[in-house]
């Protein structure tokens, strides 16, 4: 399928996309380590079938030092040895944080206790806030037929407004 629509092809698809991007460096800057920023952003991507967002987070990852083990692993996190105990807690909550209709409890308590274990305040605020923010991307690109594969790492710096 084609894309529907160029959101940046218009006054307020553009407005909207730097608004979205400046939301990002709130969390960008956050204490949540970069790594599971990525993976977490990765694997709700995965989830909704957005290839634009996979594609990002993909080449993003590996440019920030992400190995290709690792990264080839994310859609099956809970049967691999790579991902530390931290990290695993991100994806769980990842994983039920986008999968909401699925479940009424959206994010479990024990999914939630093993958050708490690993990560202080400011980092699961950025965790949850990261979750919400990608899964309101990935509905974007989903909707508006964005295709993956062009994404060149660090193509959206500077783009402030």
């Amino acid at each position: 399928m084609e894309p529907r629509i160029d959101l940046m092809a218009n006054e307020i698809g553009a407005k909207f996309a730097k608004r979205i991007y400046n939301v990002s460096l709130v969390i960008d800057q956050s204490p949540l380590p970069k790594a599971t920023q990525e993976l977490a952003s990765l694997r709700a991507s995965q989830i909704n079938g957005c290839g634009w967002c996979v594609d990002i987070h993909t080449k993003e990852a590996a440019a920030a030092g992400e190995t290709p083990v690792r990264l080839s692993q994310v859609a099956a996190w809970r049967e691999s040895t790579v991902f530390t105990e931290a990290e695993q807690a991100a994806l769980a909550l990842t994983e039920e944080g986008t999968r909401l209709a699925d479940a009424y409890h959206g994010v479990s308590d024990e999914t939630w206790a093993q958050v708490r274990k690993h990560y202080d305040d400011d980092q699961i605020t950025a965790l949850v806030a990261l979750v919400a923010l990608i899964n309101a991307t990935n509905r974007l690109a989903v909707i508006v037929h964005q295709k993956g594969g062009s994404y060149e790492p660090g193509m959206f710096a500077g783009f402030t407004g």
